[in-house]
């Protein structure tokens, strides 16, 4: 599978060029919430630049600590991004922590904001999952259902496939595939479902600020909790079997949705 162009000598990968459109549509849709809002638009240029560094440091660094044996004796590896390693939860996690500190220098309120901005989160997500597709990455454990997806097993990193898949290896005119769940393209789905949800049903019945933020935060928990469970590649928290990502997914969707529910009694 073809994962880069070349523009003048230069190559150009898919996951980049995915990653940069959904920059531009998810800022600009965030920008035209917090317009209707009455935030400003001119807020969200303003922080969507540190956002975004802090929010792919985050991932780094979430990522490195969970894998930390691969890195400890090379730590010039951890800056090595083009060699992959990233894991959104450290992005939104450092994407909230940059947010609560620019609001606080610029006096801005977190929680409007945040309403926005999660708007620009989502659409990243729906389109950066497609570059996991070009990557030949981030896909499940072995099945025959309807949306099977067969790679080669040759492009594939040997560490993300488990004895199952093995077992299950198809050979076609002599070339290995292995046959899994699509978990990339189920997660953008499920994210462009809750974008819509949020858009056309939740900002209507809002009732208190930081609402939006705290949907999105138990919408996504919910889904990755299931598409985190057929995932290969999972992050474990060290000494167990537990996939950390799931584990805060979990715990993200039972807070938020108790936050929704207080929210909208006190309100």
């Amino acid at each position: 599978m073809v994962s880069s162009i070349s523009v003048f000598g230069f190559r150009i990968a898919f996951y980049g060029i995915i990653i940069g459109i959904a920059m531009i549509l998810g800022t600009w849709l965030a920008a035209q919430d917090a317009k209707h809002r009455g935030t400003g638009e001119d807020a969200v240029y303003d922080f969507i630049i540190y956002g975004i560094l802090i929010g792919v440091a985050g991932a780094r660094l979430y990522y490195v600590f969970f894998q930390w044996d691969s890195y400890k004796n090379d730590l010039l590896q951890i800056f090595n991004l083009r060699a992959g390693g990233l894991a959104i939860y450290g992005g939104v996690i450092g994407g909230i922590l940059a947010l609560v500190v620019w609001c606080r220098l610029k006096g801005k309120k977190f929680l409007e904001m945040a309403d926005s901005l999660v708007l620009a989160l989502l659409v990243g997500q729906i389109l950066g999952r497609w570059g996991n597709f070009f990557n030949c990455e981030a896909f499940g454990s072995y099945t025959e259902s309807l949306f099977a997806m067969r790679i080669r097993r040759e492009i594939v990193n040997p560490i993300m496939i488990d004895q199952e898949l093995l077992d299950h290896l198809i050979v076609e005119n002599g070339v290995e595939y292995i046959q899994v769940h699509p978990t990339f393209l189920y997660e953008s789905c499920w994210n462009l479902c809750l974008l819509l949800l949020i858009l056309f049903v939740w900002r209507k019945r809002q009732v208190f600020s930081g609402e939006i933020f705290l949907v999105y935060i138990a919408g996504y928990g919910l889904g990755r909790v299931w598409v985190e469970a057929l995932r290969t590649d999972s992050l474990l928290i060290p000494g167990t079997s537990l996939a950390v990502s799931q584990c805060i997914a979990g715990i993200c969707f039972v807070t938020a949705s108790i936050l929704i529910v207080l929210g909208r009694k006190k309100a």
